[in-house]
């Protein structure tokens, strides 16, 4: 049956039991591409439902559906004419892994970062308003994203400007109404018909316009309306002025399509709260949502992924070395945003619970609640992916730097991240960070190097600190030394000589790369000296201030290059006087696509042969 379903439109004509065996095709569909892929596995599997019976009961793309975060719209993907091309889902110059407005008509709203969906819908729904248009507008966002204040701030809203707008809200913890049965779904069915509601308009203006608004039965009423509230769990949607329906069992299509018939047509802004299994219908996915969130290759018999490296990531040399220190340590603390396991604290937590806080995607609050544990004399621990460190910018700011706090912040998935792409790629942190007075950066090369800055970060008290480090193996060693210590600004030269002509500064994990890069040079008859320059601020300016003894200087790093440390090299040896070429190789201006690192770094010349090339080059011209 997939194979006739090339549009929305084609779902219209089909029966309710052919809607359900859709489903189960598009099921096994999702599990067997994203088994050789990798994705967001769980999160898809238990949206198939709900997003087949929007697409089936508004008339999309006239109709407006804005998806959050995006880790559940593979289903949506492949009923909008691209399940031919989804054996490419997050593979370079393929599908991207989230909704995409340059991809599809369908794709409403780019998203990456959650929480977003309900402030995108309500601007659609105002300049629908503003244009006279009639179209429907749907925001669908997760109950982890309600941890987001910006969802907050945009139901908030969108209750007062009393609009209409939908938003419905997939809740596949079951935190929210852990019981489900046939009597919710008919209720919440009959409430959301056309009678019903007329009704209950038909009622609140009667109650308005009546002269004796105090009068004992109305007052009763009103009692008892806002008693059977308290013990619903649409009680906040109903105070922020939502007309609130639900909670549904989200894989039941007739009730579904039921209801969104229903509220289809409402007035003003309506929630409707579905909840569904994370990993509905594959059995490894329905036991453990949380591995397969997002995952890479994996054995469909087994449920077991198929492992690339048997190298520890960073993630885990962090983890492992976090676990270490609070065991010595009972001042340390770590702070996460829903990323437990993607950090490496999930072992953490379980050993320390009272001293590891998961505050969901909560980032603005993580940062400002470490300020306050750093206050009390605390030495707190914020682990977050640089992507996401973005959106606690302000409290960097204003509640840890400006107070100059000891809290340490360790940001995974720095550099380019790969097959998430542009909203996940961790290449602005450097230049973000680096702005802000009292911050010290530093970038360590591999594992070990990352365990010895830990070890510092957490017995340093003068600034604020920031750790970056890249997604997935670390870098090897190649058995080169270790600094005895670790001391705020102070670089290592790895490798010289007398006649070095070139001199490499490379930062983190392109300390590698700058090996094999020297070793193209040395085919070509030019020395170099390398430098792990494990501190981006301050630098090492007994470093710096040698440079002109060189014919040319580079810079190596992932990061984007305006703002970045290449452009702080070239600023430092401009404001001393010295006189040496510098060539910076850093990121291009751009939002990097998705795709394998390997791919990403040949493409935006930051693979050893590129930049091996591009020095010869430059180097010629300066002789």
């Amino acid at each position: 049956m997939l194979e006739e379903i090339n549009d929305p439109k084609d779902l219209r004509s089909l029966s309710l039991k052919e809607l359900e065996a859709l489903a189960e095709e598009i099921r096994r569909f999702i599990i067997k591409t994203v088994s050789k892929t990798g994705g967001h596995l769980a999160s898809s599997l238990g949206a198939i439902e709900l997003t087949l019976s929007l697409h089936y009961v508004f008339n999309t793309p006239e109709d407006k559906i804005v998806w959050d975060v995006g880790h559940q719209t593979y289903a949506h993907k492949i009923i909008t004419g691209r399940k031919n091309t989804f054996s490419t889902l997050r593979q370079f110059n393929g599908l991207s892994g989230f909704p995409k407005r340059e991809e599809s008509k369908y794709d409403t709203f780019n998203v990456g970062h959650a929480g977003t969906s309900i402030s995108a819908a309500l601007g659609m729904a105002l300049a629908r308003d503003i244009e006279n248009g009639n179209e429907k507008v749907v925001a669908v966002i997760g109950d982890g994203s309600l941890s987001c204040g910006i969802a907050y701030e945009g139901l908030d809203n969108a209750g007062y400007i009393d609009t209409d707008l939908i938003v419905v809200v997939n809740d596949n913890s079951m935190s929210i109404s852990p019981s489900l049965g046939s009597i919710s779904a008919y209720l919440s069915k009959k409430m959301s018909g056309p009678i019903y509601n007329k009704l209950r308009d038909e009622i609140e203006r009667l109650i308005h316009n009546l002269p004796l608004p105090e009068q004992p039965t109305l007052k009763l009423a009103r009692k008892i309306e806002e008693s059977l509230k308290f013990f619903s769990p649409g009680l906040l949607f109903e105070e922020l002025g939502f007309k609130y329906f639900g909670p549904l069992d989200g894989h039941k299509l007739p009730s579904l399509i039921d209801v969104f018939r229903n509220v289809k047509n409402l007035k003003g802004p309506v929630v409707v709260h579905i909840v569904t299994k994370k990993g509905k219908g594959y059995k490894p996915a329905e036991d453990n949502p949380s591995l397969f969130h997002g995952i890479g290759k994996f054995d469909i018999e087994t449920g077991k992924p198929i492992k690339s490296s048997n190298k520890p990531s960073c993630s885990s040399v962090f983890g492992d070395k976090v676990l270490g220190i609070m065991k010595k340590d009972e001042k340390v603390v770590a702070i996460t945003a829903a990323m437990l396991i993607g950090t490496g604290l999930q072992k953490v937590k379980e050993k320390f619970p009272d001293r590891v806080f998961d505050v969901g995607i909560a980032e603005q609050h993580a940062v400002t609640m470490a300020g306050g544990l750093a206050v009390k004399g605390f030495k707190p621990i914020v682990a977050i992916y640089s992507t996401f460190l973005q959106r606690a910018y302000d409290q960097i700011i204003h509640d840890i730097a400006l107070q100059d706090l000891p809290v340490v912040f360790s940001i995974d998935r720095a550099g380019i991240v790969g097959d998430d792409g542009e909203t996940h790629q961790g290449i602005f942190d450097i230049s973000y960070l680096r702005l802000i007075p009292n911050i010290v950066i530093a970038a360590p090369r591999d594992g070990k190097e990352l365990e010895m800055l830990l070890d510092f970060a957490v017995k340093y008290k003068e600034h604020p600190m920031a750790i970056r480090y890249p997604r997935g193996t670390c870098p090897g060693s190649f058995n080169l030394p270790y600094p005895e210590e670790i001391k705020v600004g102070k670089w290592q030269i790895l490798k010289q000589s007398n006649n070095d002509r070139v001199a490499i500064l490379a930062l983190g994990n392109m300390v590698s790369i700058a090996f094999e890069i020297s070793d193209i040079l040395e085919k070509n008859y030019i020395s170099s000296t390398i430098v792990d320059c494990l501190f981006v601020k301050p630098m090492d300016e007994s470093v710096l201030n040698r440079l002109s003894n060189y014919d040319l200087v580079v810079t190596i790093e992932e990061n984007v290059r305006f703002g970045g440390f290449g452009e702080g090299v070239i600023g430092y040896l401009n404001d001393k006087g010295i006189k040496v070429s510098v060539k910076v190789f850093a990121l291009s201006d751009v939002f990097i696509e998705h795709g394998r690192q390997e791919i990403l770094r040949e493409k935006y010349s930051l693979s050893p042969s590129k930049i091996a090339n591009k020095i010869l080059e430059t180097f010629d011209n300066l002789v």
